[in-house]
């Protein structure tokens, strides 16, 4: 097993007023050679954007991003003409493909919005650009782990154009969990939203993470209540 270790406190930090955004890789003005992402996970931005403000209209392609607020709620515009609000306990994926502009806010005037923004390269380029949207709100239960993006796009889960699996899991204190990976060639980079867990014999605490390496299967157990984000994807 290999492990590597990135504690919250040392994310990448960018602040515009309207926008605080921690970087667990190396994203816009934030650049570290060693953090240029995990496997074929690019991005995971952990962003709080002031009520009514956000980002305006821009482009991407060839990328898989995930939203998932962790509370309020984003206005979501993009070039196909769809318009639509993401709530918290939903999930979105854009797939960019060849090619899409779109513009994220704040839908709230009042409150701060805080998403979690998650880049995957995709398995095939220059694919027609997709987008889907699903709550997971009612099948998330107590101390289960619950697949929110998959290949197939079941159930709850939003599909990706790649071998790549993310998981939430809500754990009450002393509760553990097993997760075996679906792929061999797949690792597991496990992200703590809330709370904290021990995890392959390493403790992580609120927004630690930890990438693993040549493992199978992996069990966590909650030393106080969390919530965790576990994303599987291939390392090439």
């Amino acid at each position: 097993m290999k492990k590597i270790i990135h504690p919250a406190n040392e994310r990448g930090s960018n602040s515009f007023g309207w926008l605080n955004s921690k970087h667990s890789f190396s994203f816009g003005h934030y650049h570290d050679p060693q953090k240029m992402g995990f496997g074929l996970l690019r991005v995971l931005n952990d962003d709080q954007v002031q009520p009514a403000m956000g980002f305006a209209t821009h482009g991407h392609a060839n990328m898989e991003i995930v939203s998932i607020p962790l509370s309020g709620s984003l206005k979501h515009k993009d070039s196909t003409g769809r318009e639509e609000i993401i709530k918290t306990g939903e999930v979105q994926i854009m797939s960019a493909g060849s090619g899409i502009q779109h513009s994220e806010f704040n839908a709230s005037k009042e409150e701060v919005v805080e998403f979690l923004q998650i880049w995957v390269f995709p398995d095939k380029e220059n694919l027609a650009p997709g987008y889907q949207q699903k709550s997971f709100a009612d099948a998330l239960k107590p101390n289960e782990l619950l697949t929110i993006v998959s290949p197939e796009g079941a159930g709850a889960a939003v599909k990706i154009n790649q071998q790549a699996w993310f998981s939430l899991a809500d754990l009450d204190p002393d509760i553990e969990l097993n997760y075996n990976l679906h792929q061999k060639q797949n690792a597991l980079y496990v992200f703590v939203i809330e709370g904290a867990i021990k995890i392959a014999e390493t403790q992580l605490n609120r927004r630690d993470a930890l990438g693993l390496e040549d493992v199978n299967a992996v069990t966590l157990n909650a030393t106080e209540k969390a919530k965790v984000l576990l994303i599987e994807v291939p390392m090439q």
